[in-house]
């Protein structure tokens, strides 16, 4: 069994020998041969070119054979500036957008006809990392959710806990759902796009789930979701990502999504009890222990290959992305150690 379709039986929970395992963020800025190309070229230019995206999307899977799929190197905000909306990092750290969107006469300024066609670098990556992968190694694109694209667009960039976005979900609700249903059909198209470019799966980052709370959620994030699942083509595997939201599996489950991205707060026998339906789960190693010491990298790791208790529908990973810091030697290890889970 290859690589892909280890990946692909898991995603539909069939028997695949050992849980097929990749790395969110697999750039990652702790690998030597990323942080020499930075140095050549920044970060905004790499993912505006294939070539260059490619090569960085690749650099993962060189050093570590035992990855069975590849995710694009790509951003979540290139949808904000296709949209019209562009992004930078601050010097001091984080995300800086080019405006803050404030009013209903701010969604008047989107440039939305043909804003995921403005995106044709993604969809030439992919066609490229496709021919490079062959049949071998399953290719992941992904998206940022409209709730999450919305977070930095309101607020201007990053943020602990997002205020002022907060503060729309009950001082004008329908200026924020009319902003989110533009979104998600932007999404929508993005990723059918890089379906078609060669993807096998893609991923949708919820990565500020955690700012709603209540009802809220439901509301403004999950409705949403369900649109995009509802608009891709039939079959289409999707993971769903929301970061603080393990406790609502069975709502996030709700949405189609053939797997769910766990972040390290539950455990995954947790999970699927609470997901109501079976259904694939990734994840969920702290990251943090990618920082620390191999033994106990790779005994963390073991303990989640129990948990799991040999679903079938088991994706490896971090239960958010690796750190700058992480080792090289603790990756290997807990590679190593899922390698070893099974046959």
């Amino acid at each position: 069994m290859t690589s892909r379709e280890r990946f692909l039986a898991a995603l539909h929970r069939q028997p695949h020998g050992r849980p097929p395992v990749w790395v969110m963020r697999q750039a990652g800025r702790y690998l030597p041969e990323y942080r020499a190309l930075k140095a050549k070229s920044d970060f905004l230019t790499m993912v505006r070119t294939p070539d260059l995206a490619v090569e960085v999307t690749l650099q993962p899977l060189r050093r570590f054979a035992q990855l069975d799929a590849a995710i694009l190197f790509s951003d979540i905000l290139v949808i904000p500036e296709a949209l019209g909306v562009g992004y930078q990092f601050r010097e001091a750290g984080g995300i800086q957008m080019q405006r803050a969107l404030s009013s209903e006469a701010d969604l008047a300024t989107l440039q939305i006809t043909g804003a995921a066609g403005r995106l044709q670098y993604v969809y030439d990556a992919l066609k490229l990392l496709r021919q490079e992968l062959k049949s071998q190694k399953a290719l992941l694109g992904f998206a940022g959710s409209p709730w999450t694209l919305a977070c930095y667009l309101l607020e201007g960039g990053g943020s602990e806990d997002f205020p002022r976005t907060k503060a729309l979900v009950k001082s004008n609700p329908q200026f924020l759902h009319a902003l989110l249903r533009i979104l998600t059909d932007v999404v929508a198209d993005y990723l059918t796009q890089q379906f078609k470019a060669g993807a096998d799966a893609v991923q949708i980052f919820d990565s500020w789930a955690g700012v709603l709370s209540g009802t809220d959620y439901e509301t403004f994030s999950l409705r949403y979701l369900r649109d995009i699942l509802a608009k891709l083509p039939v079959g289409a595997p999707v993971i769903v990502y929301a970061k603080g939201k393990s406790a609502q599996a069975g709502a996030l489950a709700s949405t189609g999504a053939a797997c769910l991205g766990v972040d390290w707060t539950m455990p995954l026998s947790q999970v699927r009890a609470l997901a109501g339906r079976p259904i694939c789960l990734q994840g969920n190693l702290d990251p943090e222990f990618m920082v620390g010491a191999p033994a106990l990298a790779a005994q963390a790791t073991q303990a989640i290959l129990a948990d799991n208790a040999g679903d079938p529908g088991h994706i490896f990973n971090l239960g958010h992305g690796i750190t700058p810091d992480a080792k090289i030697e603790t990756m290997e290890a807990v590679l190593n150690t899922v390698l070893a889970a099974g046959v």
